[in-house]
């Protein structure tokens, strides 16, 4: 069963938007994104990897994490939860910081909503859009190859899927 992956950048409008199908049940999927123990198997495309140092899933909540890759490169994020409706609706505003949270006020903002819907054969569709504060920061992740990247967690996210 094929999972369609819509990848549309829109470098004038600052947006990327994703819509992506999934072989589970929303209650799975959601589970999936939003258990810090199960995001950090799929979030970060290999052999890059993720730790959660704080998830609090509520609006005004935040996921601060670490991305570590390869060579030791480490880019500490801090996300604030806007709109938080369980197997629903995901919303937040992220930005670059320390391993405080504390933001880095040069850096750029993303804010970033997620849409969670069921779809027939007890599948699963997420529908995301990010709009980005300013074009070279869209321009960086366009071509720096974010499609190819985020279609790599897609594919780890559907093992994980699979194997829970």
């Amino acid at each position: 069963m094929t999972n369609n992956f819509v990848f549309e950048a829109d470098l004038d409008a600052k947006t990327i938007h994703m819509i992506r199908e999934f072989n589970a049940p929303i209650e799975k999927l959601w589970k999936a994104w939003t258990e810090p123990a199960l995001v950090e198997k799929w979030i970060a495309p290999k052999p890059w990897r993720v730790e959660t140092k704080v998830a609090d899933l509520r609006v005004g909540g935040v996921w601060l994490y670490l991305m570590v890759g390869t060579e030791g490169e480490k880019h500490w994020v801090y996300d604030v939860y806007t709109a938080v409706e369980k197997e629903k609706l995901i919303a937040s505003t992220g930005m670059f910081c320390d391993d405080e949270g504390n933001p880095k006020s040069d850096g750029p903002k993303t804010f970033v909503t997620t849409k969670f819907s069921a779809i027939d054969g007890n599948r699963s569709q997420v529908d995301t859009t990010i709009i980005f504060d300013d074009e070279a920061t869209i321009k960086w992740f366009v071509e720096g190859g974010f499609k190819e990247g985020t279609a790599a967690t897609h594919a780890q996210l559907d093992e994980l899927l699979a194997s829970e």
